[in-house]
């Protein structure tokens, strides 16, 4: 299961009345953290944990202080401390050697769920806006809302704001981006476009499959993918604008199919478009759909992936899907530690 918010809350929304909830979020960071502010993980009077807010090292002390606030109907703010060997998380064996400042809420009807409600209905609807959590030291007031609004960033990160509701209110907020999982579509259902599918939902991203030919793109091959696409390669354009596309992948094996595929998705709104194959293979592509290359809007990955080695049908899926998360989110997909 993914740790993306749609996952987490797809879990909870089901049994949100079964059992007391509390949500954790990070609201504030120092130094190097696994987990970004805006990261949230639910915790239950059941036991359930959903997502998570470090690499394994905070979440059953997280888990306890949690277990506080349901007992006390009160919120918590908890800090964990990497660089100070005499707190907690530095006994823990935190790895990262920085400083996490965590909001523990409940969630139940008597606050409007936190306005998780909402926020799982916009995700489902792939509406993106901004979920707005009041930071209280300690206490039953707890706000939150959300607000539907355009984030184009797929990569936007939370921020700490003063007074959203009016210039009175001296509270800080905690301003979260919501925003849909990535839609990835593939072109082409053949044995090789099995490992992909599979890593692009392991991600956490919602994947769609377009083959015209009838031996391919099998639903008993590709059943968690969440459409199969029927029709001529013309739907593409109206599934990639009412779906919220936000990726493709050519990978028919046929020139005239990936031809067809490009020239539907190049006035789309997609915001990268890898096709497998060389690059005289390329230029054949892009004269059949009658495209011109410069002229296009979002990424054109051809070659597709990144130089990793990969041969085989799941090093060349991790190679292209590694590309794709990288321009999707801004990243320039070099070495962290510049060893490459």
């Amino acid at each position: 299961m993914s740790n993306h918010l749609s996952h987490l809350l797809a879990q909870w929304y089901p049994h949100r009345d079964n059992a007391d909830w509390v949500l954790a979020t990070i609201y504030q960071t120092e130094g190097p953290c696994y987990r970004k502010p805006g990261a949230m993980m639910l915790f239950s009077s059941q036991g359930d944990q959903l997502g998570m807010l470090s690499g394994g090292c905070l979440e059953s002390d997280i888990g306890v202080n949690a277990r506080k606030v349901m007992q006390t109907n009160k919120s918590m703010l908890v800090c964990y401390d990497g660089t100070d060997e005499d707190d907690m998380s530095f006994h823990l064996g935190i790895g990262c050697g920085g400083t996490i400042y965590i909001m523990l809420q409940q969630v139940n009807n008597a606050n409007d769920y936190l306005s998780l409600a909402q926020v799982y209905d916009a995700l489902k609807h792939r509406i993106s806006g901004y979920l707005y959590q009041s930071i209280v030291k300690q206490g039953n007031d707890a706000q939150a809302y959300f607000e539907a609004a355009k984030v184009t960033n797929i990569a936007a990160t939370a921020t700490l704001i003063s007074s959203p509701l009016n210039n009175d209110d001296k509270t800080n907020w905690l301003a979260t981006p919501i925003v849909p999982e990535p839609h990835l579509l593939v072109v082409g259902g053949g044995i090789d476009a099995r490992p992909l599918v599979n890593m692009a939902e392991q991600l956490g991203w919602k994947v769609s499959l377009w083959d015209p030919r009838p031996a391919n793109a099998r639903k008993e091959y590709f059943s968690n993918v969440s459409h199969i696409i029927k029709g001529e390669a013309e739907v593409l354009t109206t599934f990639a604008a009412e779906k919220d596309v936000n990726a493709a992948i050519l990978m028919s094996h046929n020139v005239s199919i990936d031809a067809q595929a490009l020239k539907a998705l190049a006035n789309t709104n997609i915001q990268y478009l890898a096709l497998l194959g060389p690059n005289n293979r390329k230029q054949q592509v892009i004269t059949q759909a009658e495209v011109v290359e410069q002229s296009l809007s979002f990424t054109f990955a051809g070659p597709a992936g990144l130089e990793i080695g990969g041969t085989l049908p799941e090093s060349i899926a991790l190679s292209i899907l590694a590309e794709c998360h990288a321009s999707l989110f801004n990243k320039s997909a070099q070495s962290i530690s510049h060893v490459l």
